[in-house]
């Protein structure tokens, strides 16, 4: 029923926020045509300014052969969007009856054998594809962002999902450059995006008590875990961390420490006096940066860890 990822040429995005459009800038650079699908014109200056910021950074890591910006084609209609699809990758906005209402249109103009990933963060797809006419070809494509740099994609079915479109989702993320991980079972957050949350909790409690100021955090982590991360998981640094013994020292020695109460899991409440020191604090770390400025050094410092990793690897 699905074609060979390997002959994939044509890649629909749907969204012209920094997912959609960071999407659609990944599939250029990878040498795909893409047709981007967002809801108005209005939103056409707002895509572009995804795709050409993401360029400049794609263009750093290497395109792939016959990789151009000039192989997308920007439509406000959905059926002509998909005519042609052999893939879709879905970022329309957070909101359940948004998504299962396009999904509803999806299931029936999507050629048939087109695999339909959601970039979803936060929903499922038992849920997402309720009112989908053909669920089966229905999955998570979750990325992390920008999606044009970070590799990672947690892909996952929902219940009427066939094995098959996971298993395709993930062959066809590899060949298009990704990392994808294919998730044993459907569950809320996935496995990143809870990862992180727990870092977020974390740093919104310190910040409530005032242990710590939003510079503080970001200074321990930057100066911290996470150059170590980017080499290392959290599983495999602690594995090293521990010499010869390993995993087994590690939790033989400070196991019991993970019953001391250093960890607050639990969100914090979020008053408007916690939600003024994060946004104070955030602010007095950006000064007079823009956003576009901010996120061209973020994309900027990531390709170096990325060349360097890569050149490292290589060496």
């Amino acid at each position: 029923m699905y074609p060979d990822p390997k002959t994939v040429t044509r890649v629909t995005t749907i969204g012209a926020g920094p997912i959609g459009g960071g999407w659609a800038a990944h599939f250029l650079a990878r040498g795909y045509d893409v047709t981007a699908y967002i809801h108005s014109e209005a939103e056409t200056a707002a895509l572009m300014s995804v795709i050409n910021t993401g360029w400049i950074s794609l263009q750093s890591l290497g395109l792939a052969p016959g990789a151009s910006r000039d192989r997308l084609r920007i439509t406000t209609d959905l059926a002509e969007a998909v005519a042609e699809a052999q893939f879709i990758q879905e970022s329309a906005p957070e909101r359940l009856d948004i998504k299962q209402a396009l999904y509803a249109k999806l299931g029936t103009l999507a050629p048939r054998g087109c695999v339909i990933a959601s970039s979803t963060s936060g929903l499922m797809m038992t849920q997402i594809q309720a009112d989908c006419p053909s669920p089966e070809r229905t999955v998570i494509g979750h990325p992390f962002n920008p999606p044009y740099l970070l590799a990672l994609v947690e892909v996952v079915g929902g219940k009427a999902t066939e094995p098959a479109a996971v298993a395709w989702a993930v062959e066809f993320y590899q060949i298009a450059g990704k990392a994808p991980l294919a998730m044993k079972k459907e569950i809320p957050g996935f496995v990143a995006t809870r990862l992180q949350e727990a870092l977020w909790r974390e740093a919104l409690h310190m910040v409530a008590n005032g242990e710590a100021t939003p510079a503080d955090i970001d200074n321990a982590l930057m100066n911290g875990p996470a150059p170590r991360m980017a080499v290392q998981g959290q599983c495999m640094a602690f594995h090293v961390a521990c010499g010869e013994g390993g995993m087994a020292t590690n939790l033989d020695q400070f196991g019991p420490a993970l019953k001391w109460p250093w960890t607050r899991l639990e969100a914090p409440e979020l008053t408007q006096e916690l939600r003024d020191r994060m946004v104070d604090g955030c602010n007095e770390i950006a000064g007079d940066k823009h956003f576009e400025e901010m996120a061209a050094t973020r994309d900027r410092e990531i390709v170096a860890v990325l060349n360097a990793i890569r050149d490292a690897r290589s060496g």
